[in-house]
């Protein structure tokens, strides 16, 4: 076989496997989204509560912005609904009086724990397809994708 020709073939099946990867994540966030979970707080919203839960701390809203799929404006619309419901408070950076630090609320918090707690159970029902030997898998594989 030629190297153009593997070539070729290396092109195809990355480009196949990256839109299996992009198809399984498009249909697991669409039965997500249509879930009855989402009276509380939005998935999006709940996005954004996890993302600052997992920091452990208040973020930079540049930084929150690495861990959500919104775009720097949405967030920044998101950030004010969420601080207007009590879920969130915005502060200047003392360190930087450009950059903004946002807080998650104790309200915030709990409504991001009740919501997580169902979310996380309808993650494992969505799961159930892999075993769990391909679930280690699937996580390992993913983790060399996120690698910079």
């Amino acid at each position: 076989m030629s190297a153009a020709i593997a070539e070729v073939r290396d092109v195809r099946l990355a480009n196949e496997s990256w839109e299996a990867l992009l198809s399984a994540q498009v249909a697991v966030m669409r039965g997500f989204a249509a879930e009855r979970m989402w009276d509380e707080v939005s998935l999006n919203e709940y996005d954004v509560l996890y993302a600052l839960k997992k920091a452990g701390c208040a973020l930079r809203q540049g930084d929150l912005t690495k861990g959500v799929l919104l775009s720097q404006p949405a967030l920044s619309r998101m950030i004010e609904r969420l601080g207007q419901r009590g879920l969130v408070t915005r502060a200047p950076d003392p360190d930087d009086r450009r950059a903004v630090l946002i807080t998650l609320t104790d309200a915030g918090a709990d409504a991001q724990q009740r919501v997580g707690a169902r979310h996380a159970r309808s993650v494992e029902e969505r799961m159930r397809a892999l075993t769990p030997d391909q679930q280690r898998q699937l996580r390992d594989l993913c983790a060399l994708l996120t690698t910079d």
